[in-house]
């Protein structure tokens, strides 16, 4: 067994889908050691409050981002960025991200510190974000967005990698919380677009600014986590590097990229195309809320489904094939919903695919290294596949859909390969 795949921690991660620890009545294993660091009688009540703060940040984490993709842009726009410096600005963060996740998340596993990673990369989020607002000129804006993406690009990999091992301890399924985001993700986007109708365009940013201080809010009420037992916080940090070696996570991670990165033209063109063959904006909305709302339902139920994380891989991978395959063809309106319901495995099932590979392969005190090399080559691979989909696109139009189905198709072969490298029930 390669070496960053035996955890020896006594934690027994879990996204849902795998057992929770076994304990008896004094809240020990039945081998005898501790299974969490709380008294038995008391688990329940802990877990179900750090759930709801976990719950709670990622809600407020995914307002911020439901505000910044969609008027990040239109606040560019009104500040007098032409399209090739908007494109210049957005490009920005699938760059810093390369640097900024992995010293980040690795410093965070060296001194044991997720949350007081997570506080500071909050409130350094909020501060960056203020300069951005203040800058004046393409340039000074530009600065100041690296200076902000800096430290809002690691707070995702972190919050994951805070989640897994918080709520593996205590027993506790990722899915239910991690839903609590996407909800809010709608809220956000529908928010901040009704605020646009009352708000000025140059005025956007603050709405931003003031969605990533509830965030830095939301990040000071979370629980610190227990040390890792029997080692000392910067023990072992030589076998990092095996994270990256393990070929069985290189294969989930190319997996993971590759199914994300083929909604490069959905994420950039849907709106577009639908708006072409005359579908208006509350009905794009809609399609865009209920691929979401799929994606919700998927993470609620997931704590019930005995579905090993390669296999969840693979089903995003196939759904992925289905709905691409199916939007290639330019179909009628009436198939957008059930299309858009495949949402849930072409994103919520690889996601969580991806998430649960590591929970159960990867020791508990490189976690949030594996995430934010996972970060790092979503990051890479869809921002190469966003700069193909608009070459197919601006050529073929929906029939770049096609390209996007071959990236899924890929990325099921890598997913497959990732089973076969993987030990058993992975």
């Amino acid at each position: 067994m390669r070496s960053c795949r035996a955890a020896t921690s006594i934690l027994n991660y879990s996204i849902g889908w795998w057992p929770r620890l076994k304990t008896d009545d004094r809240g020990r294993r039945a081998d005898g050691r501790d299974a969490s660091p709380v008294p038995h009688h008391s688990s329940a009540e802990l877990g179900a409050a750090f759930a709801l703060r976990l719950a709670l940040f990622y809600a407020a984490l995914f307002v911020a981002l439901g505000v910044q993709l969609p008027f990040l842009p239109v606040w560019l726009a009104a500040k007098g960025l032409d399209a090739d410096m908007i494109g210049i600005v957005l490009a920005i963060p699938m760059i810093v991200r390369v640097f900024a996740i992995p010293i980040t998340t690795r410093g965070a596993d060296r001194h044991d510190a997720l949350r007081l990673a997570i506080v500071l990369a909050a409130a350094g989020a909020v501060v960056g974000y203020g300069a951005v607002g203040l800058a004046q000129g393409a340039a000074a804006i530009a600065v100041a967005f690296i200076f902000a993406s800096a430290f809002y690009t690691p707070i995702m990999p972190l919050a994951d990698a805070y989640a897994l091992r918080g709520l593996g301890r205590l027993g506790r399924a990722y899915g239910p919380v991690r839903m609590w985001g996407s909800a809010a993700f709608i809220v956000g986007s529908f928010g901040a677009g009704l605020l646009l109708d009352v708000t000025a365009a140059v005025d956007l940013i603050w709405l931003i600014v003031a969605a990533a201080a509830i965030t830095a809010a939301a990040a000071c009420t979370l629980k610190p986590l227990a040390a890792h037992p029997g080692s000392a916080p910067d023990a072992g940090l030589s076998s990092a590097s095996g994270v990256w070696r393990d070929p069985a996570f290189l294969a989930v991670a190319a997996a993971a990229s590759l199914i994300q990165a083929s909604h490069a033209v959905y994420y950039g063109f849907s709106a577009l195309d639908w708006r072409a063959a005359g579908l208006d904006g509350t009905a794009i909305a809609a399609l865009w809320a209920l691929g979401v709302a799929a994606e919700i339902v998927l993470f609620a139920v997931s704590g019930r489904l005995p579905i090993a994380p390669t296999t969840l891989l693979m089903a995003g991978a196939a759904g992925a094939v289905i709905r691409w395959g199916a939007m290639a063809f330019d179909p009628p309106a009436i198939l957008l919903p059930p299309l858009q319901c495949l949402h849930a495995l072409s994103f919520g099932a690889s996601h969580l695919g991806a998430l649960g590979f590591i929970a159960r392969t990867i020791p508990p005190k490189l976690g949030a290294t594996a995430q934010g090399y996972l970060a790092v080559a979503l990051g890479l691979v869809m921002a190469a596949s966003m700069a193909l989909a608009g070459v197919l696109y601006a050529r073929w139009g929906s029939l770049a859909y096609g390209a996007m189905a071959v990236l899924a198709v890929a990325g099921g072969v890598c997913a497959l390969a990732a089973r076969r490298l993987a030990s058993r029930g992975v």
